[in-house]
């Protein structure tokens, strides 16, 4: 491997994405000869999490600087793993890019993790003199086939229901599918969606626009499944908005005398995927379903801010049901 490495991970990573991008990291070094002993690792904590102290560096970081000076200081190889390097501020990267600059022992390479953008200071030369490994999330429709050859992998007899509970229960953060799939091995025989229901109960933590995808959809058990997903994560006025936000382009999308007008009003590309599908999803409702989603979420919102928390779930899941009926048309 080379002396530096930069290894770029999803940005708004899960558990399961974060232990990828340290195994990978792991991997990295192990493939260059590096025992797990032999690795010094750094995490750069975020804003507020450190412990304080005086200086350029917080107490955290500090480390880096003797990781990356003499070699004699630990008396043999070493690697070099500085986790979450995109949080670093800026003095911090600053003197990291220096140290890094006169840094060429290929005896001790260095891994910077990141799942963010990199401070300035400290991305001018990691452009310059890393290589990039980029470890993207997978695409919804990417996971199941990721998951049937994990399980093939161990020897796991997987089905494709309980490939899809696994999906259900997990999202696409295929690091937390791979830890669950190493408690699966012990299954005797077929693993089944009902084992994997029953076993695990965690609930994704995935974005608002799974939802009004679902509501497009119509599909009233697969839209409440998502809500209470979100609602796992998430406050329910974020979610009313999300709602609101994508029936405010439906409404624009019908008033619009063509694409590019819409395109214009909501600040969009015209031939964007995402501007196209929300033109001919507002172009498809009727005027009267519009009017009764409005009204309803108009009348979610004001029971959310006004009555006891004991009544939002049933009023979202109410609201839900009925945009699936009113999104169809």
């Amino acid at each position: 491997m080379k002396t530096l490495t930069h290894l770029r991970g999803p940005t708004n990573p899960g558990p399961g994405d974060r232990r990828g991008l340290l195994d990978r990291a792991g991997e990295l070094l192990a493939g260059a000869g590096f025992e797990p002993s032999e690795v010094i690792r750094i995490d750069v904590p975020g804003r507020g999490q450190s412990v304080g102290g005086e200086g350029m560096l917080r107490p955290e970081v500090e480390p880096i600087v003797p990781a990356l000076q003499s070699g004699s200081l630990f008396g043999g190889r070493t690697g070099v793993m500085l986790m979450d390097a995109h949080r670093l501020q800026a003095d911090e990267a600053a003197v990291v890019a220096e140290l890094l600059a006169n840094h060429a022992d290929e005896s001790r390479p260095v891994v910077l993790v990141t799942t963010g953008k990199l401070p300035t200071p400290l991305a001018a030369h990691v452009k310059r003199n890393a290589e990039v490994i980029a470890v993207r999330k997978l695409a919804d429709g990417d996971v199941a086939g990721w998951v049937r050859n994990a399980a093939r992998g161990r020897g796991l007899r997987l089905g494709s229901d309980a490939a899809q509970a696994l999906i259900q229960r997990f999202g696409s953060d295929v690091g937390a599918i791979d830890q669950a799939l190493d408690q699966l091995s012990t299954v005797d025989g077929p693993v089944t969606d009902q084992i994997v229901l029953e076993r695990f109960r965690n609930r994704p933590d995935q974005p608002l626009w799974k939802l009004t995808d679902a509501l497009a959809k119509g599909v009233v058990d697969d839209a409440i499944r998502r809500l209470h997903d979100l609602l796992t994560h998430g406050h329910p006025l974020v979610i009313v908005a999300a709602i609101e936000n994508d029936l405010r382009k439906r409404a624009l999308a019908a008033a619009a005398p063509d694409m590019a007008t819409f395109a214009e009003w909501i600040r969009a590309k015209p031939g964007a995927y995402p501007t196209r599908k929300a033109w001919q999803a507002g172009r498809a409702m009727s005027r009267e379903d519009l009017n009764r989603a409005v009204d309803a979420v108009r009348r979610t919102d004001a029971t959310l801010k006004s009555m006891p928390e004991e009544t939002h779930l049933p009023t979202l899941e109410r609201l839900v049901a009925a945009l699936c009926y009113w999104y169809r048309g």
